[in-house]
């Protein structure tokens, strides 16, 4: 989801355990030579497209920690792309704990309001859970988060 903490426990994550930390939307913007918002702008199809073929070029990277844009599961060959060579975690933090938290000036869909953050929610659990090969709840300290975040990587590195 949209500020669920993605960016900042990634980093964190990548340095614990001594890789890069890549978070696609500047990638997207950067192989689309257009902002997000701007992609938005022609249409979220034209977004979407766009970031599939950054998932895919990300995706053949090795020994990489990735901080996937929260709409990355609406599209089934992303997901394909991504456990090729990695594996996925669900950072769930609820609605509510978001809400307080989201900057809308970059996020296009969220500039309708807070009911636009439950409603992709909504739309969007079952699919990262579906995804997801190891769920971190992100709830309590940051330490705490990326604790347990970190133990789930390792175990799937197993």
């Amino acid at each position: 989801m949209p500020g669920c903490g993605k960016s900042t426990l990634g980093r964190y994550l990548a340095e614990i355990l001594g890789r890069d930390f890549i978070d696609a939307d500047p990638e997207i913007e950067k192989d689309a030579g257009k902002t997000i918002p701007e992609l938005f702008a022609v249409s979220e199809d034209h977004f979407r497209r766009q970031e599939t073929e950054t998932v895919k070029r990300l995706s053949r990277l090795e020994d990489k920690v990735l901080a996937m844009g929260g709409g990355v599961v609406l599209r089934q060959e992303n997901i394909d792309c991504l456990k090729e060579k990695g594996r996925i975690i669900f950072i769930d933090r609820s609605p509510a704990d978001i809400i307080g938290d989201v900057d809308t000036e970059y996020r296009p869909l969220l500039a309708a309001g807070r009911q636009r953050i439950y409603d992709l929610y909504a739309q969007r659990e079952a699919l990262y859970r579906q995804a997801a090969e190891a769920t971190v709840q992100n709830k309590g300290t940051i330490q705490e988060v990326l604790q347990q975040l970190t133990e789930a990587a390792k175990k799937l590195e197993q």
